[in-house]
């Protein structure tokens, strides 16, 4: 279970997308035979809206890099509070993900953020062979290392390894999974329900979604367990599309407003 904060436009958004991967063992997956359903160049933009402001924004975009003389994918978070949320709650999120081309696994993450004068700037390194990951808090210049649960996912990776390795035809209604994640200087399990199917309608046209809903903590933030919902394209992309979360006060949606560079056709039911 993870508690989020409505202020964090970037983390809040991201961390129950991650929540949708499917726990799948290395053995089950033939890393090589896949083709990724993204490529360099794929950029989203995300709407969050706090009740009736539009409380800021969300992109997550793709380059091509190495690491260590590794050919990896770079992929690059950042938020941002807008509008009157900007002059009550100013919010500077980047994060940094830089992992493995084919396995999609992390090697280096970054997370420098500024929420109202709030601020982090971590760097981790994961190491797969040995399940460790090296944490290195730049702002209190201390350095620390961490047993991580095998090929465990930062998280912004997560969200990728969804799209790549999620398993087709395979969930039933209700059914629900769980995934490994570190993040910050702590070992996560997520776990989501998957509840069907519906044909969404968006400012793209009426798209064909799955829905999940995450199990959060209910109380300070959420209302109940299955306060979230979130819609993702049924489709080779796997995009998240929607998000809802009704919480003690109010509540947050999030909408995708733009996207470029997609690796296949976005599929769109105009009837």
């Amino acid at each position: 279970m993870i508690l989020f904060d409505k202020k964090q436009p970037l983390i809040f958004f991201v961390c129950i997308i991650n929540a949708l991967s499917f726990a799948q063992t290395p053995d089950e997956i033939d890393f090589p035979e896949i083709a990724l359903p993204f490529k360099a160049g794929e950029w989203f933009k995300f709407r969050i809206r706090y009740g009736i402001f539009n409380a800021s924004y969300a992109t997550l975009g793709l380059t091509k890099d190495t690491v260590n003389a590794k050919p990896v994918i770079h992929a690059k978070g950042y938020g941002t509070t807008t509008g009157l949320a900007r002059w009550f709650f100013k919010v500077e999120d980047h994060y940094d993900s830089y992992f493995d081309e084919k396995k999609v696994i992390p090697y280096w993450f970054i997370r420098d953020i500024n929420e109202g004068g709030y601020t982090k700037d971590l760097e981790i390194n994961f190491d797969h062979d040995q399940n460790l990951a090296h944490v290195n808090d730049k702002k209190n210049k201390k350095k620390e290392s961490f047993k991580i649960a095998e090929d465990a996912q930062d998280l912004i990776s997560a969200f990728y390894y969804l799209r790549a390795f999620y398993p087709k035809d395979k969930l039933k209604i209700n059914e629900t999974f769980s995934i490994n994640m570190f993040f910050d200087k702590e070992n996560y399990v997520f776990k989501m329900k998957y509840t069907g199917k519906e044909n969404l309608s968006t400012k793209f046209g009426k798209i064909k979604c799955m829905k999940f809903r995450p199990y959060v903590q209910s109380g300070r933030v959420f209302r109940e367990q299955e306060s979230v919902t979130i819609w993702i394209t049924d489709d080779v992309n796997k995009i998240p599309i929607k998000l809802q979360a009704d919480l003690a006060i109010g509540s947050i949606k999030v909408d995708l407003d733009q996207f470029k560079n997609l690796n296949a056709p976005f599929e769109i039911q105009y009837n």
